[in-house]
C-alpha cells in the first residue's frame, strides 16, 4: 500500500510540473483587405490559464480571459479599447494549432528555437 501511495504521488507530481504542448511561440499569416499580414503568438500556460501576446506589424497585444481545456483554449483580444475579438482554438499536432474567430481561421505553426 505504501508504495502504491508513493508511485501514485509521483505520477502526480510529474503531471502537474509537465509543459502543456501549446507553451512556446507561434507563427501564421492571415489575409486582410490590405493584404498578407504576419503573425507571431506568444503562449503561456499556468494550469488552466492561458496568457501571452499577439506580435504583429501593428504591435503586440496582450491575451485576455485566456482558458484552456484540454487541446481546446480561447482568448479575446482587444483593439484601440473599442474592438474586442474573441477567438478559439485547438491543437491539432505538437506542432500545428487552429485558431478561429468570426473573421475566419487560422493555422499557426511552432516557432523551433
Amino acid at each position: 500500500m505504501k508504495k502504491l501511495f508513493i508511485l501514485l504521488f509521483l505520477l502526480g507530481s510529474v503531471t502537474a510540473f509537465a509543459q502543456s504542448k501549446l507553451d512556446g511561440k507561434w507563427k501564421g499569416s492571415a489575409e486582410s483587405p490590405n493584404g498578407t499580414f504576419e503573425l507571431n503568438y506568444v503562449f503561456k500556460v499556468d494550469g488552466e490559464k492561458l496568457t501571452g501576446a499577439l506580435v504583429s506589424d501593428f504591435g503586440e497585444t496582450p491575451i485576455e480571459n485566456g482558458k484552456i481545456d484540454g487541446d481546446k483554449f480561447s482568448y479575446t483580444l482587444s483593439f484601440n479599447g473599442d474592438m474586442v475579438i474573441n477567438v478559439t482554438g485547438e491543437l491539432l499536432k505538437d506542432d500545428e494549432i487552429i485558431t478561429k474567430t468570426d473573421m475566419g481561421e487560422t493555422k499557426l505553426t511552432r516557432v523551433k528555437s
